[in-house]
């Protein structure tokens, strides 16, 4: 009975076997999930007997497959046995995570760089349009002084020639009067003097 049970034991270890023979070659690379721990076996099922652990992240290259599980060689050479869902296809977050940090540090480094350069063109702008302002302002100040003093020539002008229509005026009026005591003068005197009586003239000659 013992040697019964014997040889249905080597049996079904060569029936498992058979599916194996296929997928002797070295497949891809993959990679122990991020999990506390992974235990390895030393066959394709659970009766088999665990046989160490694997690294969470540690990668590995698949062998070949057998139901839930895949046998993988691992870093030291060693062929083992583990469950096929603690594998994934990409690097595990804790091997990319210093690689993730570089890039995230190149990122802040380059957004830095951005950074300042658009702080330096906004100084720039903002410097640019405070001077634009201030001479705009200098500019409005000086309009209005501009316009205050032509208004203040246009009040004098209006006001010299306000004094100066009155002085021709002024003018027209003595030379008026002038004239009409020049013509009154010489009325007068052209009435006056055919009355006056004239002076009889003296007969000096001798015969």
């Amino acid at each position: 009975m013992q040697r019964f049970k014997t040889l249905l034991a080597g049996v079904a270890l060569g029936l498992v076997a058979l599916p194996l023979a296929a997928q002797q070659d070295d497949g891809p690379t993959h990679w122990v999930s991020d999990e506390l721990t992974t235990w390895v076996r030393s066959g394709p099922t659970d009766g088999y007997r665990i046989v160490g652990t694997l690294t969470a992240g540690e990668p590995v290259t698949v062998l070949e497959t057998s139901g839930d599980y895949s046998r993988v060689r691992d870093g030291d050479g060693d062929s083992v046995w583990v469950l096929s869902g603690e594998l994934q296809e990409e690097p595990s977050a804790r091997q990319r995570l210093p690689e993730l940090q570089s890039r995230v540090d190149a990122l802040e480094t380059e957004l830095a760089g951005i950074n300042d350069t658009w702080e330096s063109r906004v100084a720039a702008m903002t410097e640019t349009l405070e001077v634009r302002e201030s001479r705009i302002a200098d500019l409005e100040a000086r309009n209005a002084q501009l316009d205050s003093e032509a208004e203040a020539s246009r009040r004098t002008i209006r006001e010299l020639q306000a004094r100066l229509d009155t002085q021709e005026e002024d003018l027209l009026m003595r030379y008026f009067m002038y004239g009409g005591g020049v013509a009154g003068a010489g009325l007068l005197v052209g009435l006056i003097v055919p009355h006056l009586p004239r002076k009889r003239r003296k007969n000096d000659r001798w015969f």
